[in-house]
């Protein structure tokens, strides 16, 4: 009976590991002709905090968005970050990082060449950490229809 209890409560410890901290969503609003804002968005599990993209590399894992490359597509600029922004130095580190919690969106505008109905897709690295320990995400894919 032991036995059967402690796998249990194993099995119980490894399932609540494996979930992750952060929900991301997806969306595309059509803002012009041919022209659309790609909104990735990101829920964080209070106490975890996701890093901006402008976090330093060699401190915390920043966050990054890595877009498919299409004939039909043109990003314009980067990803900007919505949210309420943190800077703070981490002893951990040793460095200022700059981070997210609760939300943040991350916004691209894309154009779109001709009237062909596509989608943008890629990938989100990232990292997400509390005061006590870090973890790095797996890499989530995604897919945005544009149409």
């Amino acid at each position: 009976m032991r036995s059967i209890l402690t796998i249990a409560i194993l099995f119980l410890s490894v399932a609540t590991f494996a979930q992750s901290p952060v929900k991301w969503s997806y969306a595309s609003k059509k803002v012009s002709e041919g022209t659309y804002e790609v909104r990735i968005s990101a829920s964080v599990s209070n106490p975890w905090h996701i890093y901006s993209q402008a976090s330093p590399e060699d401190a915390a894992t920043p966050t990054k968005i890595v877009f498919k490359k299409s004939p039909l597509l043109t990003l314009q600029g980067t990803a900007k970050e919505n949210g309420k922004m943190i800077s703070k130095f981490e002893e951990s580190f040793g460095k200022t990082v700059k981070f997210y919690e609760g939300q943040v969106e991350f916004v691209q505008i894309v154009k779109v060449k001709g009237k062909a109905k596509t989608k943008i897709s890629g990938t989100i690295e990232y990292m997400v950490c509390n005061d006590h320990e870090c973890q790095p995400g797996e890499p989530v894919d995604f897919s945005v229809a544009l149409n």
